[in-house]
């Protein structure tokens, strides 16, 4: 018996500049069997169409009339929590970046990504996975100690994992958030470097990331840690 072939993934683009978002709708129909269920240049537009279509993911700029990709990323987040939001977006300031994970998205692309890459990235945000542009990893984690608004923080979910991960892992991760090193980390807790090696292995195979930086944003996002000063 043959397995039920999958149903294509239903997007929906908020962009606005007319050429990039009717670019965008052009390759993504022209190289794969995504469906588009609608477009915009506006935030609020956006929005409403999230909840008319509930599209499974979004491809959204931060930069929109009406309202930012950002704030509509929160209110869709509140909503409609199983939607995933890509931001697709020329914005690199590290505060920028951080606001739009703190909101809840799936991923964070600088618009010169390449368009296989990003159908990459729309099929693993898909399937569960958190991306971050290779270019931003460092403003990332520059970005981690600031103090961002409450607003522009994620709903709190400790409890989802305090069962996987150790008090001592929740202390390495919490080091991790504040951007400290293995070595940083092992003369804090007055351990080795290769248990502290050991713990952030640990760490990131439990919360289900590639790496210390998703670790980080994931922590913040879902509310493990507190947000370092």
């Amino acid at each position: 018996m043959s397995d039920t072939p999958k149903s294509p993934i239903r997007l929906l683009i908020a962009e606005d500049h007319e050429l990039s978002r009717n670019g965008l709708i052009f390759s993504l129909q022209k190289k794969t069997d995504m469906k588009i269920v609608g477009d915009t240049d506006n935030g609020q537009t956006a929005v409403e169409l999230a909840r008319s279509e509930k599209p499974d993911v979004i491809l959204m700029d931060i930069g929109m009339p009406a309202m930012d990709g950002i704030e509509a990323a929160h209110q869709i987040k509140a909503e409609l929590p199983e939607i995933k939001i890509i931001m697709l977006t020329s914005h690199q300031e590290g505060e920028e970046i951080y606001a739009a994970l703190a909101a809840g998205v799936e991923a964070y692309c600088l618009k010169d990504i390449k368009i296989d890459r990003l159908i990459q990235v729309i099929e693993m945000v898909h399937e569960g996975a958190i991306w971050l542009d290779p270019g931003i990893g460092k403003l990332v984690m520059q970005a981690l100690p600031l103090n961002i608004p409450d607003r522009l923080k994620g709903p709190t979910h400790r409890q989802k994992y305090s069962v996987d991960l150790t008090e001592r892992e929740l202390e390495v991760l919490e080091l991790i958030v504040g951007g400290k090193s293995n070595k940083e980390i092992a003369d804090q807790l007055c351990i080795t470097v290769h248990t502290a090696k050991a713990h952030v292995c640990n760490i990131i195979q439990k919360l289900a990331v590639d790496d210390r930086t998703q670790a980080a944003v994931k922590a913040l996002r879902d509310g493990l840690v507190k947000h370092a000063n």
